[in-house]
C-alpha cells in the first residue's frame, strides 16, 4: 500500500488556495456552511481542465463511448429501484450532551473500537458500555441509527409525500434510466459506454479533509455495457486505462495505487471492484472506484419500470440484459490531489539549484522562499503569462499585447505588467503557470522574447515565429 510521506501542511495549501483564487469557503461572509465550497477564477479553470481531459480521453478519443447529460432531479422511483431510498444510509451516533453528531464507522475508528464481525457492507455498530463522547467526554451517546444521505426536496406547489423528490446522490442512475434511448439513437453495439459529468449531492454526516468529503461534489462516471461473461476482461481493461490516465494528468505513479476488494467486501451484485487511491497528506484515500456491477442496475430498472432493458445481439441472435463496468471518479477529489501533488516550498539561492524547504525552519541566508505549484501543463489553470519588461514604455506594452492576443487563441493566458520581473515570476509560480514570456527592448529589434520555464526556472531566447510551435511542443 502506498503511504503518504508528504510534508505538505493542509493549512498552507488552503491558505494558498484562498489567497490565489482556487477555493473559497461557500457563503463565507455569513460564516460559511459546512461541506460546501466555491471555486474561484483559478479553481474553476483547474476543474474545467480536469473535466475536459477526462471527456477527451473517455469520449472524444474513443468510438465506443457516447455522452449524456441528465437532470439533477429525477423520478423518485429511480432511487427506489437503485436501492438508495431504502439502503443509502450511514449509521450515526448523537451526543445528547454536546449535540455533536458522528458517523459510526469514523467514531469507532477514532476510539479504537472494533465493530461486530461482518463484511465491510454489513458491519454492525454497537457501542460498548461506558463509551465516552470524544468531543465532551460525556456518557450520553445514542446507539447508532440509520441516516439517509440523500437530500429530500419537493416538486410542485404542495410540499407533501406525493411531491417528494431527491437531489441525485450519483450521476450513474440517470445513465441506466436512459439506456434504451441512448442505445437506439447512438447506433452503438455492446460493448459500448455512456459517459456523464455532473453535480451530485450527499448529506454527509461529517464532511472533512478540506474538499475531499463534501456534501455537493462533481462526478465523472462511465457506464460501460458488456456481454455477460466478459465482465472480468473489461474490468481489468478499465482499471489499467484509468491508472494510466492519472499519470497523464501529472500524478506520479508512486503516489497512486490500487485497492482490490476482497470477496467479503463486495456488494452482493458485484463481481469485482478496485479503488484507485492517492497518498494525500491526511492519508491514502480513494480517487476513483471501478466496479463490475453485473446487470443489477438495468435489471432493477426493468423490474420497477416494467420497460425492457434487453439488448438484441444481431450477430449471435441473442437477447440479454447487458452487464456493466463502472469507472466513477470525483472531479473535486482529483483537483485536491493535483493541488497536493503540485505544491512545493523551495529555497532558491542566488546561484545554483533550488532545494526543498524544511518546514518550520527559517529561510537560510542567501536564499529566498519560493512557493510553486508544479501542475502538468495539461491541467494548469493558466498556461502562459506575458510580461512587458517595463509598463511605462508604450512600445514594449504594444508588442507584448500583440503577443498576448495571439497566444490567447490557443491557451488560457495571463497578462501582468506590474512589479519587478522577479516578483511577477513568483506570482505565476504560485498559481502553477508553466511558462512566462518577457518582452524587452531586444524584442523590438530582432523579434525574439525570453521564454522562462517554471520548474527549472531556465530562460531561453526564442524567435516569435517559433514561439507558438515551441510552446505547443512543451505543453505535451
Amino acid at each position: 500500500m502506498t503511504t503518504s510521506t508528504s510534508k505538505l501542511s493542509m493549512e498552507n495549501l488552503a491558505s494558498l488556495c484562498k489567497r490565489r483564487g482556487f477555493i473559497f469557503q461557500s457563503s463565507e461572509i455569513y460564516g460559511g456552511i459546512n461541506g460546501f465550497w466555491d471555486y474561484g477564477p483559478l479553481g474553476c479553470e483547474l476543474k474545467r481542465n480536469i473535466r475536459e481531459a477526462w471527456w477527451r480521453d473517455m469520449v472524444l478519443n474513443r468510438e465506443d463511448v457516447v455522452g449524456l447529460d441528465c437532470s439533477i432531479i429525477m423520478h423518485p422511483r429511480i432511487w427506489e429501484a437503485s436501492g438508495h431510498v431504502g439502503g443509502f444510509t450511514d449509521p450515526m451516533i448523537d451526543c445528547r450532551s454536546c449535540k455533536k453528531r458522528f458517523r459510526a464507522d469514523q467514531l469507532f475508528e477514532e476510539l479504537g473500537i472494533e465493530p461486530e464481525t461482518g463484511s465491510e457492507i454489513e458491519k454492525k455498530f454497537k457501542l460498548p458500555p461506558g463509551t465516552k463522547c470524544p468531543a465532551c467526554g460525556s456518557l450520553e451517546l445514542t446507539e447508532p441509527r440509520a441516516f439517509n444521505l440523500m437530500f429530500k426536496t419537493y416538486v410542485g406547489p404542495v410540499a407533501d409525500e406525493s411531491s417528494v423528490a431527491y437531489l441525485r446522490p450519483e450521476t450513474a442512475q440517470g445513465i441506466f434510466a436512459q439506456f434504451s434511448n441512448v442505445m437506439s439513437v447512438s447506433r452503438q453495439k455492446v460493448p459500448f459506454g455512456i459517459a456523464q459529468v455532473g453535480k451530485a449531492f450527499r448529506n454527509e454526516i461529517n464532511p472533512r479533509n478540506y474538499t475531499f468529503r463534501s456534501r455537493e461534489f462533481e462526478q465523472m462516471e462511465l457506464e460501460f455495457f458488456v456481454k455477460p461473461g466478459t465482465d472480468q476482461q473489461w474490468h481489468d481493461y478499465w482499471v489499467e486505462e484509468r491508472m494510466r490516465w492519472y499519470q497523464s494528468i501529472g500524478l506520479p505513479k508512486e503516489s497512486i495505487t490500487k485497492y482490490v476488494y476482497g470477496k467479503e467486501e463486495l456488494a452482493h451484485y458485484a463481481s469485482a471492484c478496485v479503488d484507485i487511491m492517492y497518498a494525500f497528506p491526511f492519508g491514502v484515500q480513494e480517487l476513483e472506484g471501478i466496479a463490475a456491477r453485473g446487470n443489477f442496475d438495468l435489471g432493477r430498472h426493468q423490474e420497477y419500470s416494467g420497460k425492457s432493458m434487453e439488448y438484441f445481439d444481431a450477430d449471435t441472435q441473442e437477447k440479454f440484459v447487458p452487464h456493466v463496468v463502472e469507472p466513477s471518479a470525483g472531479v473535486d477529489r482529483i483537483a485536491l490531489a493535483l493541488l497536493c501533488n503540485a505544491y512545493r516550498e523551495e529555497w532558491i539561492p542566488k546561484e545554483g539549484p533550488a532545494v526543498e524547504a524544511e518546514p518550520g525552519k527559517p529561510v537560510p541566508e542567501g536564499y529566498e522562499l519560493r512557493t510553486v505549484l508544479r501542475f502538468a501543463p495539461r491541467v494548469a489553470p493558466v498556461k502562459v503569462a506575458v510580461f512587458p519588461l517595463l509598463k511605462n514604455k508604450p512600445e514594449l506594452v504594444a508588442k507584448s499585447r500583440e503577443i498576448f492576443t495571439g497566444l490567447r487563441r490557443h491557451w488560457n493566458c495571463f497578462w501582468d505588467q506590474t512589479g519587478a520581473i522577479g516578483r511577477r515570476y513568483r506570482r505565476q509560480d504560485e498559481i502553477g503557470t508553466p511558462f512566462c514570456i518577457t518582452v524587452d527592448f531586444q524584442s523590438l529589434t530582432d523579434n525574439t522574447v525570453t521564454l522562462r520555464e517554471r520548474d527549472s526556472m531556465q530562460q531561453v531566447r526564442i524567435s516569435l515565429s517559433e514561439l507558438t510551435a515551441e510552446l505547443d511542443r512543451r505543453m505535451g
